[in-house]
C-alpha cells in the first residue's frame, strides 16, 4: 500500500507524539508498505532516523497520490480534507485530544470531518463518543528489544522514585508539580532520590539525577534505576514514560483522571496503582510503595507482563494495515 502522514502546518519535533508517528511510519515502510511523511518544514526531531520517504512541498498539488492518507494532528485535518481523492482516503490518527490549538466551534467540526478516526487509547476512544464519532483503537506498540530490565534496581540504597519533567503553558496538565511535592515531602521522612529526564529545559528545583532528550540506551538505564515511576498528568492520550518504566519492571502510580493516558495498561492493584485525581490521593499512593518493597517487585514484574500483552510496534501496525484494508 501507498500510505502518507500529513504533516504539513504541523512539523516534526522532539516529543513522544513525534517520536510515535516516525516509529510507526518507519514499521509499516518495514512491512512493505510506499510510506511518505510529507511535510511543509524542516524536520526537527532528532530522537529517531526517519527511514521512511520524507517529502517537504509547499503547496498541496504537489502532495503525493497513494492509498492511504493520515491526518496527523487537528491542525493538519484542514490540509487532508482539501486533498484530492488520489491522496488515498483519509484517516485522522487522533493521539492527543489538541483542544488547544482552537475553539469549541473549530474543534467539533474536525471531530465531525469526513475522515475516519483511529485513536491510540481508550481514554480518546471515549472523549470522541462524546461527540458521537466512532473511532478505532490501534496503539502504536512498544520496542521491547530498546527499553528491557537490567537487573540493577536491586543495588539500590535508597528508594528512587522517578518522574517526567516538562515546563512551559501547554504542559502544565503533565503536573510535574505533583512529583516534586512528593519527593519534598518523602525525603523528610525516607531515603529517597529523584530521577527525572525531559525534552526541553532543566528543572530549577534538586533533583538528585537528570537527562534532557535521552535516547533509548540511556532512558532504559535510568528507568531500571527507578524503583517506582510517577505518573501525575491529566492530559495524554497514551502516555509513553510509564509504559516504558514498566517495561523495566519500575512499579508506577498513575491517577483516575479521565485523560491519563495510561487506563490502557494501568490497573489498580494489578498492574501498579492508581491514586483518585487529586495530590494528596496520589502522595498516599507513592508512600505506600515506598513502605512495601516486595508489592513494588511484585507489580513490577505483572505490569511488566501487561506492557508485553499489548505487542510490538509491527504487531500494532500489522493491525493498522488490516483496518486500511478492510477499506
Amino acid at each position: 500500500m501507498k500510505i502518507s502522514f500529513n504533516l504539513i502546518s504541523c512539523g516534526l519535533n522532539n516529543n513522544g507524539g513525534s517520536q510515535t508517528l516516525i516509529l510507526s511510519a518507519n514499521t509499516l515502510q518495514k512491512l512493505g508498505n510506499i510510506v511518505t511523511i510529507v511535510d511543509s518544514g524542516k524536520n526537527q526531531n532528532t530522537w529517531n532516523k526517519i527511514e521512511c520517504n520524507h517529502k517537504i512541498i509547499k503547496n498541496l498539488k504537489d502532495y503525493p497520490t497513494g492509498d492511504i492518507v493520515i491526518a496527523t494532528g487537528f491542525k493538519t485535518v484542514d490540509s487532508t480534507l482539501k486533498l484530492s481523492k488520489e491522496c488515498g482516503i483519509k484517516y485522522h490518527y487522533i493521539r492527543l485530544f489538541e483542544d488547544y490549538v482552537c475553539n469549541e466551534v473549530q474543534l467539533k467540526e474536525i471531530i465531525k470531518a469526513p475522515t475516519k478516526k483511529i485513536v491510540n487509547s481508550l481514554c480518546l476512544q471515549r472523549k470522541l463518543l462524546t461527540y458521537e464519532e466512532p473511532s478505532i483503537i490501534i496503539r502504536p506498540g512498544y520496542d521491547f528489544d530498546k527499553i528491557f530490565p537490567l537487573d540493577i534496581r536491586k543495588d539500590n540504597t535508597d528508594v528512587i522514585i522517578g518522574g517526567l519533567y516538562s515546563e512551559g503553558l501547554k504542559r502544565k496538565k503533565k503536573r510535574t508539580e505533583w512529583i516534586v511535592e512528593c519527593y519534598n515531602y518523602l525525603k523528610t521522612k525516607y531515603n529517597i532520590k529523584l530521577f527525572m529526564f525531559g525534552a526541553n529545559g532543566t528543572p530549577n528545583f534538586k533533583v538528585d539525577y537528570y537527562i534532557k532528550n535521552p535516547n533509548f540506551k540511556e532512558k532504559n538505564k535510568l528507568y531500571n534505576m527507578v524503583d517506582i515511576w510517577l505518573s501525575p498528568s491529566c492530559f495524554e492520550g497514551l502516555h509513553i514514560p510509564p509504559a516504558e518504566a514498566m517495561l523495566t519492571e519500575s512499579v508506577v502510580v498513575g491517577n483516575g483522571s479521565d485523560q491519563s493516558g495510561t487506563e490502557d495498561y494501568l490497573i489498580d492493584n494489578e498492574t501498579g496503582l492508581v491514586s483518585e485525581d487529586n495530590f494528596n490521593s496520589f502522595l498516599a499512593n507513592v508512600e505506600i510503595l515506598v513502605k512495601h518493597k516486595i508489592l513494588r517487585k511484585e507489580l513490577g514484574v505483572s505490569g511488566r507482563l501487561k506492557i508485553l500483552s499489548l505487542g510490538t510496534r509491527e504487531d500494532n501496525m500489522k493491525e493498522m494495515i488490516k483496518v486500511f484494508k478492510n477499506e
